[in-house]
């Protein structure tokens, strides 16, 4: 670990997907640091890629001891997937990429950025975190326990979150040290590549998402999540809640297996909303019981832990109206359970309606998008149930969710968000919800989630 610098300086390494949300700047800044001959190449174009290139501008003329960068930019070419030491490719490249099939034609090593994390620094405890849902949840809440209650060894964070770059960390961490990573389906692509898992691993839901880069295989989109655990030795523990046993059996497993009880945390007092969130804090006790913390002061941490950005996250109380910002939720099924923990809440009503037993829907639903080919029926049910009004962003998706006749609730399609946010306020009243969950992916409106969550905050934050 600590010959990180001369394992990297003057290899010749392709960078395949610099990206406009940190974490590809992040890990090509470091490479650049350590001397690595580098060529960055991307399918947008210098324009959409102008933050990016600004903050790598000082490597295109490097001083001495740094490496260059040359940036080929709308394009892939062969020619940058031939002899070369090793290509490190970004989340979401596609199973069948001419240009990775080229790299391994001529023996070279495909890399990701945890991955060559976890490689290179084989002395640090590495806890990783996957699932259709729940996973920043869980990542969140493990590292926030673990931080505030070990003192012997450092404990960081990284993986896919917002704007981390893990490869970077080689630069802090000692042996010892604890890395808590959330890893999506494209990461533990690189674990599986270079045969690796975590040595504790939480493994929380699995249900359809991205379905368009599987091509409908639940079986890919599996197999890629089961690299958490398929290479853990015996020493070694996976994690997983109770609905994850029809996927996950004890004789596939080499390490310990530990199903979480959720009726476990059940009265532990924890601020954030749905039942989905009291497994994934099961998971995070468990993982702080192996680091042998004491139950005590995982209570007092879990009891000041606020709720996280994008995942019923309550923005504000506007005009009485409660607004949830739950903009993570990118599969039907996350809206769902978004859904139904607001529907378990106290509602306002007057003193007869409840007497008389009756049920007011209070929810205005934000939601739509792109399409990700997920199955819709449980989404139109449960908005059938607690939804008032649904105000949609525009997309395939969308279009999907308006044709199906089985849709009873009022709605609205806009084309601007501030309109589509405002309709939605504007069919709300006092004691009423008001939640983007949008179901469906980004992209369209947006370049990627990020850009929506941070237009929606400041929209909602600038409400007068």
């Amino acid at each position: 670990m600590q010959n990180y610098k001369q394992f990297f300086k003057g290899k010749k390494i392709t960078v395949m997907g610099l990206g406009i949300l940190g974490r590809g700047v992040g890990y090509t800044k470091f490479l650049a640091e350590c001397g690595a001959d580098l060529i960055v190449t991307d399918l947008k174009t210098k324009e959409q890629l102008a933050i990016s290139i600004k903050a790598l501008e000082k490597f295109s003329s490097p001083k001495q001891g740094l490496g260059p960068i040359k940036f080929i930019l709308g394009e892939h070419r062969l020619e940058d997937f031939k002899g070369r030491d090793m290509i490190i490719k970004a989340a979401g490249v596609p199973f069948d990429s001419i240009y990775i099939k080229e790299a391994k034609k001529n023996n070279i090593p495909i890399e990701m950025d945890v991955s060559l994390f976890a490689k290179l620094a084989r002395d640090v405890k590495i806890v990783g975190v996957t699932g259709t849902r729940g996973k920043s949840m869980t990542t969140t809440l493990i590292y926030e326990i673990l931080s505030k209650n070990i003192k012997d060894q450092k404990v960081y964070i990284g993986g896919n979150l917002r704007g981390v770059a893990t490869l970077p960390l080689l630069k802090k961490v000692k042996d010892g040290d604890i890395l808590i990573c959330e890893l999506d389906s494209w990461q533990l692509q690189g674990f599986g590549d270079s045969k690796i898992s975590p040595n504790i691993s939480v493994f929380t839901s699995f249900m359809p998402d991205h379905m368009n880069y599987y091509k409908n295989s639940m079986e890919k989109y599996f197999d890629d999540k089961a690299n958490i655990f398929k290479y853990q030795k015996k020493d070694d523990v996976l994690i997983i809640r109770p609905g994850m046993k029809s996927f996950i059996k004890k004789s596939n497993v080499k390490g310990k297996l530990i199903v979480i009880n959720p009726n476990d945390v059940i009265a532990w007092k924890f601020n954030v909303l749905g039942a989905h969130h009291r497994e994934n804090l099961a998971c995070a006790v468990e993982v702080a019981k192996q680091f042998d913390i004491p139950i005590s002061k995982i209570k007092k941490t879990v009891a000041d832990f606020k709720d996280l950005e994008g995942r019923m996250q309550l923005l504000r109380v506007y005009k009485g109206i409660k607004i949830y910002n739950d903009n993570n939720a990118t599969t039907p099924e996350a809206t769902i359970a978004g859904l139904e923990a607001l529907s378990d809440q106290p509602k306002a009503l007057p003193m007869a309606s409840h007497r008389q037993g009756l049920w007011q829907k209070n929810i205005i639903l934000i939601c739509g998008g792109a399409d990700k080919n997920l199955p819709l029926e449980n989404l139109v049910k449960v908005v059938n149930k607690n939804c008032k009004f649904i105000s949609l962003i525009p997309g395939g998706g969308t279009d999907r969710l308006l044709s199906n006749k089985n849709l009873k609730v009022k709605s609205y399609k806009g084309t601007d968000f501030k309109d589509i946010i405002i309709t939605a306020i504007n069919n709300a009243k006092r004691g009423d919800i008001v939640i983007l969950s949008p179901s469906f992916a980004s992209f369209g409106m947006f370049n990627n989630e990020y850009e929506r969550n941070d237009l929606f905050m400041k929209i909602v934050k600038n409400l007068k």
